[in-house]
């Protein structure tokens, strides 16, 4: 940990507080994920329907789940670090007081769980792999 002979954290470690991105990053990037989910499942519809567009929706799916997984990694980082570098389980293990940082890191580990889109992400993700099986189902059935 980053800290002062006091045991206070450093004017470094202050001016680095984790926060919350803005709602319209958390969207954008929940849309992307979204985007390229619903362009992977297409491809099994595309594939009966026109092949000419399984590959350039497959770039739009790859290229959207890099740049959304790239995302992701980060928020994950971003929350250990703040976990490790505020040594909160070993405080909340000891029964230490948390100081007025601690808490506030808590609070922005919380909401940032509170805030994300990821089950909902999970949950649209599952209905359209299910949607994407159904679909491929009835048009092989159908040929």
């Amino acid at each position: 940990m980053m800290g002062t002979a006091d045991g206070g954290l450093s004017d470094t470690m202050l001016q680095k507080k984790p926060h919350i991105v803005p709602k319209y990053i958390i969207y954008g990037f929940f849309l992307l994920g979204l985007v390229s989910a619903i362009a992977f499942r297409a491809i099994i519809v595309l594939q009966h329907i026109d092949p000419f567009w399984v590959r350039p929706v497959w770039y739009v799916g790859a290229i959207g789940y890099f740049l959304f997984f790239l995302y992701r990694y980060a928020i994950t980082r971003k929350r250990k670090k703040a976990v490790e570098e505020y040594e909160l389980i070993e405080k909340l293990k000891a029964n230490a007081c948390l100081t007025e940082n601690d808490r506030e890191v808590v609070l922005y580990l919380l909401s940032s769980i509170k805030f994300s889109l990821e089950d909902l992400n999970y949950a649209l993700i599952f209905l359209l792999s299910v949607i994407a099986i159904a679909a491929d189902l009835v048009l092989t059935a159908v040929k």
